[in-house]
């Protein structure tokens, strides 16, 4: 970038009225890492970074913090923390204190923690014999607290997947105060986790649309048992994170593919898998070697995280374009979705990936076996008819049964993260019964993970993060105190997520069970 270009763009960002001072800083700090020269690449993977069939998310290409960092924080709360100067909490209230000074020192690529920690089991060891109403009290300062310290939809947090007083706290408090922040997922485990805790979430969800709810089991059986669902939808190891998340544009692969489908799978699928792993090496060498992060930073030396926990994110989008692409060129009128041979199709495609991106040895990978983890990414804002991941197009989704159905099978491949948003109308109010049923019924065909909203709780799911409605309607005349409504703005206008087709819930609705097929 040349001195003039960059000047222009830092007057516009700290000219920008709809930038509060963090935001403002926080783009500054961005501008000037995007000035450094790209570690080596290669021609073809230059290449394709310009035309944006890879792409590194344009976060920089001198990486130096992970993009998402997993604080062991149970471990903190034993042992307290010297770079802090903060003993070991002994109390409910200490334990709130020592979490949210502690959030403020952990980086990610956003500015802000992306984990909070799976909050009602790090909490409950404290919680004793307070009463209720202390325990009301006090968490729904904390609660408060951090959507205002942490002005950013994509802080999370876990609960679940066994019962507990602060667990349904947290979801009260969620339907009281009804905030951005914290994101939160639900762990569902078939046998741990009763209906009626199920339910309870569903409730919550009617009002401010969340929480998620992930398949407790898929999830520990390919990240083991300590593990956080964090950002949007993103899973990874505690105690580790991703070091980076590079996405492969399907879409633009089989765009520029001149050839069959098996030449496309065989010869150019391959290539650019390859280019975009080349990118992620890159970018981790950087990290670790040239920043050195892993070596200074106080998160690795007092133990809380360790690089022999951290893995790299390998992200695909625009399935749903390239399989109508590919099935347009063989002559085939069929689209992803809706049509059983199109289905099929993308079902080779992201086995293909997997595959490919399985074999491929990657550095400072140790916590997937040095391999990258699979992640079904879910878009930026200026993604432009370009569908999410492994989504169906939006506005074309099928109804709900059919609608899983299609998107299950995917599920499997992706640990790091795959995610498909339902909107459900509003009368499934008079039923949650039906969407404990549809939940459970998803996890048994295959599903890792549940998302859903209403459209009239004055909540939209971008992503895996949510917005307000009313702070959209605002953002262009007075800005916004949340940095992610930023991004939210510009997916709604590019990306119509508000227009996602609308799904009727029966008065019963019973799943099928057994594994998709």
């Amino acid at each position: 970038m040349k001195n003039d270009e960059l000047q222009q763009q830092v007057r516009q960002i700290v000219n920008d009225p709809a930038l509060s001072f963090h935001l403002r800083r926080h783009y500054l700090a961005a501008a000037a890492e995007a000035v450094m020269p790209y570690p080596l690449l290669s021609a073809d993977a230059s290449e394709a970074l310009e035309k944006r069939i890879i792409c590194d998310m344009f976060e920089g290409p001198a990486p130096y913090r992970p993009r998402y960092v997993l604080p062991d924080y149970a471990k903190a709360l034993r042992q307290g923390s010297a770079f802090l100067e903060l003993e070991a909490p002994s109390d409910f209230d200490d334990a709130l204190s020592f979490l949210l000074i502690l959030y403020t020192q952990v980086p990610s690529i956003t500015g802000y923690p992306v984990f909070l920690g799976e909050l009602d089991s790090l909490l409950m060891p404290f919680v004793g014999d307070i009463s209720d109403d202390h325990l009301h009290k006090s968490l729904r300062r904390f609660w408060i607290s951090l959507d205002r310290m942490l002005p950013d939809a994509f802080v999370h947090t876990n609960i679940g997947p066994t019962d507990n007083r602060v667990l349904r706290m947290i979801l009260r408090l969620e339907r009281e105060l009804l905030q951005v922040v914290p994101n939160v997922t639900l762990k569902v485990d078939p046998e741990l986790t009763p209906d009626d805790l199920i339910e309870d979430a569903v409730q919550t969800v009617f009002a401010c649309g969340k929480p998620h709810f992930v398949d407790d089991p898929i999830m520990k059986r390919d990240l083991g048992d300590n593990y956080g669902v964090v950002s949007c939808y993103n899973s990874l190891r505690i105690g580790g994170g991703a070091h980076t998340l590079v996405r492969l544009n399907l879409k633009e692969v089989a765009l520029g593919h001149q050839g069959n489908t098996e030449e496309f799978l065989e010869t150019t699928l391959p290539h650019y898998v390859e280019l975009n792993a080349e990118l992620i090496e890159a970018r981790i060498k950087y990290l670790v070697e040239e920043a050195t992060f892993f070596e200074h930073d106080f998160l690795a030396v007092e133990g809380l995280i360790s690089l022999d926990k951290f893995s790299a994110m390998y992200g695909i989008y625009g399935l749903a374009e390239a399989v109508n692409q590919l099935m347009a060129c063989a002559g085939k009128e069929g689209t992803y979705g809706h049509d059983r041979e199109a289905n099929e199709l993308s079902y080779r495609i992201t086995r293909r990936v997997a595959e490919l991106v399985g074999d491929r040895e990657m550095p400072y990978t140790d916590g997937n076996n040095g391999r990258c983890l699979l992640h079904s990414q879910s878009g930026i804002d200026t993604d432009l008819e370009t569908s999410a991941g492994t989504r169906i197009p939006i506005g074309t989704e099928p109804a709900m049964w059919e609608h899983i159905e299609a998107v299950a099978p995917h599920h499997d491949l992706f640990a790091a993260g795959v995610s498909d948003i339902f909107h459900v109308e509003d009368t499934a109010k008079r039923n949650p019964q039906a969407m404990v049923d549809i939940i459970r019924g998803a996890f048994a065909r295959g599903m890792r993970d549940f998302t859903f909203n209403l459209s009239t709780n004055g909540f939209i799911r971008i992503t895996g993060y949510m917005v307000r409605v009313s702070d959209l309607e605002d953002f262009e005349e007075d800005g916004a105190r949340h940095g992610s409504t930023t991004f939210a703005a510009g997916s709604v206008k590019n990306s119509h997520v508000q227009c996602r087709s609308i799904k009727r819930v029966a008065v019963r609705e019973r799943n099928p069970v057994g594994p998709p097929q």
